[in-house]
């Protein structure tokens, strides 16, 4: 009996060690100097971050975000390599779209305010930026941020949500997630731009985005394990999703995706070797629909910003649908604002933020 009695209490103190540190952020009633809990809060994700950064529990971590609006000043950069597929870093809101008190007024809403620094492509602003594998960011708003695009005729700026930049990384999930934006206002230039692996997209809104998604490079051979799925992209300026040279197509998850009313639903990356016929990727891709966008396929975009057409042989399509017009919920009122509306053909693919 004794002996059993201890190896329960070993496996008590064990499931103790393995469960996930919660810090609770609440930029209203949070202060950065409390212990984090529910009743003690903290007010910034920046505070949030450090901590998760220094933290050497054997469990995950859990940032856990109150409805509301916050600016983020100053990137959030999460460094710990201590997480795991079962014990991971997660960025959740306190009320999850499937949850019975959700609304669309109770999402958490980040605004990318950090100052834009030189980067590989012109000026750049990092939101979140998740420098460690095994991250999951659920059930946020992102919004556009109030920068000028085009600072000169040769310099661009640039802000990103959501930023992985470690090309030896692995399975970042972004779910239930919205990116709203506006190309002439408030830009949102790439809702998650990720080097790395197993980048997944899974029941996100991306609505009048210039990009939602770039899978990007790997340190050598090819990206695997990345996928977007059950997503609803509406009126993106450029592309709605551009795969690199390093994306592996063979494990490529795309299905039940509704892409309508962009300039290319889908650009590849590295013209010249597609040209050239040494690009010899071929992505399968089941139960979508890609309709009213000016190119199905693009190579990229040209100094106007205009997509350049490129063929579809690259997607072998299977049960994809090309017509019809897919119809927005506008009103903040409805449960479904910026989703499709009642009645809007694609209602049966089940893409969007509600997973149930």
């Amino acid at each position: 009996m004794k002996k059993a009695s201890f190896f329960a209490l070993l496996f008590v103190i064990g499931g103790i060690a393995a469960r996930a540190e919660q810090l609770y952020v609440n930029q209203v009633t949070g202060k950065d100097a409390n212990d984090g809990t529910r009743l003690s809060p903290l007010r910034t994700i920046n505070e949030a971050a450090k901590r998760a950064n220094l933290d050497k529990g054997k469990g995950g971590t859990e940032i856990i975000l109150s409805e509301g609006v916050r600016l983020l000043i100053e990137t959030a950069l999460f460094t710990n390599n201590k997480y795991s597929s079962t014990n991971r870093l997660v960025i959740r809101a306190d009320i999850m779209p499937d949850d019975n008190n959700w609304k669309p007024q109770r999402m958490p809403i980040i605004v990318t305010v950090v100052p834009l620094k030189p980067g590989a492509f012109g000026d750049e602003a990092n939101g979140l930026q998740i420098e460690t594998s095994h991250a999951t960011i659920e059930g946020i708003r992102f919004s556009g941020s109030p920068d000028y695009w085009y600072k000169t005729d040769s310099t661009l700026s640039r802000s990103y949500p959501i930023w992985r930049g470690g090309k030896a990384l692995d399975d970042l999930l972004v779910t239930q997630c919205l990116f709203a934006g506006n190309k002439d206002v408030l830009p949102l230039h790439v809702g998650v731009i990720a080097n790395g692996h197993g980048l997944v997209l899974d029941h996100c809104v991306f609505y009048n985005c210039i990009n939602p998604v770039v899978f990007w490079e790997v340190d050598k051979g090819t990206s695997n394990r990345n996928g977007m799925r059950y997503c609803l992209v509406y009126g993106c300026t450029h592309s709605g999703v551009w795969t690199g040279t390093a994306t592996n197509a063979n494990d490529f998850e795309f299905h039940h995706n509704i892409f309508a009313n962009c300039q290319a639903a889908w650009v590849r990356e590295n013209s010249e070797l597609v040209r050239e016929n040494k690009d010899a990727h071929r992505y399968r891709i089941h139960d979508c629909i890609f309709t009213g966008n000016t190119n199905i396929a693009g190579y990229g975009f040209d100094p106007q910003g205009n997509a350049i057409g490129s063929p579809t042989d690259f997607l072998i399509m299977e049960n994809v649908v090309t017509s019809g017009i897919i119809t927005i919920e506008k009103s903040q009122k409805k449960h479904n604002y910026l989703q499709l509306a009642e009645g809007s053909p694609g209602s049966e693919l089940g893409a969007g933020l509600f997973k149930h």
